[in-house]
């Protein structure tokens, strides 16, 4: 066998094992990986809801401007307000499940 033909037997059994490994990786069932998946499918739908909300528009896609307002809601749910934190959630809630109703019904 001559040198170029190994080189492209080498290349090609390469590229089988970073293909295998590749397909490895998207079906890895670990407990870890798992946790991963979950995590970063949660961020999203999170980053999902902030989009949803019109947030990014209305800040001009300002992230400071969005983590204030997170703490600001937050503070309020710590109670430091007039308001109840059980009180804003429950109207928060409401709010949210019309939302999605009116997007349901356009659909």
């Amino acid at each position: 066998m001559d040198l170029l033909a190994l080189e492209r037997r080498i290349r090609k059994q390469t590229a089988l094992i970073h293909r295998h490994q590749a397909r490895k990786a998207r079906t890895d069932m670990r407990d870890w990986a798992k946790a991963r998946r979950e995590r970063t499918h949660h961020l999203i739908e999170l980053g999902g809801l902030v989009q949803k909300a019109g947030l990014v528009d209305l800040t001009d896609d300002d992230r400071a401007t969005l983590l204030g307002a997170f703490l600001d809601i937050a503070g309020q749910l710590q109670g430091s307000n007039d308001t109840a934190p059980v009180d804003l959630k429950t109207r928060w809630r409401r709010a949210g499940l019309h939302a999605f109703d009116r997007d349901r019904e356009q659909d």
